[in-house]
């Protein structure tokens, strides 16, 4: 099995800058092999360009350019023109499927944060020895980087990525790993229901209170986001100290937040995965629910449009957003792959619904957010908690399905 490991490096004043040139000249490579499809494909009759033909071409880009492209990985300048590959991949897939395809587009220096080696060896080297107290990573055109290696790296690093979170540099291991004991059986079965007033309820009545990192950081980052509303709209080059230290601390702000929203994901999942050995959950489709209400055309007005609740919408969708519920199903599944547990997603359809009790199902039986009460048998209970059992009964139907 695969896993990830990242560690903050701790580069010299001279090798910040380096990793700085590393990113902006591999930014410029990814533009330049994008102009070249649009253009062979605009001006040289539809003519495609594919990954073959701008690999060949790298050998005589490095000798034309040695102080720039030359100077850096072979390999990664490759990686960074399959990136390229599978973006224009993606766009295909997505037109033959009829969605939004999202042509490639061309990345500024902000946006290109991330330099990926294919093989540990190969214009890098995770040099990582027991009896040396201080980790390195060395890199092409960079030299030897100190590395905080908090937790020991098990198993065999098979790429490594560099990448760029607003001034800190961290670098990323891809490990493959032999698939480790899985935990010790308990017994325990458990279904969760996802929710906005709790973040998690089980079917055996517990209760994890939503975080709400995003709302408590709102006031902050609304009066980061002022203050940076006032400076004029300049390039890049012309921005002043202030506003650069304006744009920073929007961006530092959003990182706290994310790091507190895995911080939570990461450590709700690996309770559930010590507690329980089966785990169900609900088949959310987040993209969907977020999604801004189509807007009503007045009949009676031509060119107006009636209420369609995209106010209350727009608080929705924020609170689902600040949730996390698709980066905690993502950590739950990994942790219990190494646990040896099994999770299995339902439909969720109808599950706060149904009363478990009598199995009859109908929207009178929610009266409120929070409460459920039976109009056939009476059964009254906290309605997430309903959803959860509910959760629970159709993930044991459906392994029992899948096991036949």
């Amino acid at each position: 099995m695969m896993r990830a490991y990242k560690f903050l490096m701790r580069p010299t004043v001279r090798q910040a800058q380096a990793l700085g040139e590393m990113l902006c000249d591999h930014c410029s490579l990814y533009n330049g092999a994008l102009q070249e499809r649009r253009d062979a494909y605009r001006h040289a009759s539809k003519t495609t360009v594919r990954y073959g033909q701008q690999s060949v071409q790298l050998k005589d880009i490095r000798s034309f350019d040695p102080a720039r492209q030359g100077r850096w990985s072979f390999s990664s300048q490759q990686a960074t023109l399959r990136r390229l590959d599978k973006a224009f991949a993606a766009f295909f897939r997505r037109v033959k499927a009829g969605e939004k395809p999202g042509y490639p587009r061309f990345r500024s220096g902000k946006r290109f944060d991330i330099v990926e080696f294919p093989k540990d060896g190969d214009g890098c080297r995770w040099d990582s020895t027991p009896h040396d107290p201080v980790t390195r990573v060395r890199l092409q055109g960079v030299g030897h980087v100190r590395v905080h290696q908090h937790r020991p790296v098990a198993g065999t690093v098979k790429t490594i990525s560099v990448k760029r979170e607003g001034r800190r540099w961290f670098v990323v291991l891809s490990v493959e790993q032999v698939q480790p004991e899985p935990l010790p059986a308990t017994g325990s079965l458990v279904g969760i229901d996802l929710g906005i007033a709790n973040f998690l309820t089980t079917s055996d009545g517990e209760f994890v209170p939503s975080p709400r990192h995003g709302a408590k950081s709102a006031a902050k980052l609304e009066a980061a986001q002022q203050a940076l509303s006032r400076f004029p709209r300049v390039r890049r080059d012309k921005r002043t100290a202030n506003h650069r230290r304006a744009v920073e601390k929007v961006a530092k702000l959003h990182r706290k937040v994310r790091r507190q929203r895995l911080d939570h994901a990461h450590k709700t999942a690996l309770d559930l995965v010590r507690r329980h050995d089966f785990i169900a959950h609900e088949d959310l489709k987040i993209r969907n629910m977020s999604k801004a209400p189509a807007p009503k055309p007045d009949p009676g007005m031509p060119g107006g449009f009636l209420p369609n609740g995209a106010g209350a919408k727009t608080g929705l969708n924020r609170s689902i957003a600040d949730a996390g519920w698709g980066v905690f199903l993502t950590i739950l599944a990994a942790k219990a792959e190494s646990a040896g547990r099994e999770v299995i997603a339902v439909d969720p359809r109808n599950t706060s619904r149904r009363c478990p009790a009598c199995g009859h199902t109908g929207a009178e039986n929610r009266p409120t957010q929070a409460k459920f009460h039976c109009v056939s048998c009476g059964h009254t209970a906290h309605a997430d908690t309903v959803g959860a059992i509910n959760v629970l009964r159709a993930g044991l139907v459906r392994r029992e399905a899948a096991a036949a």
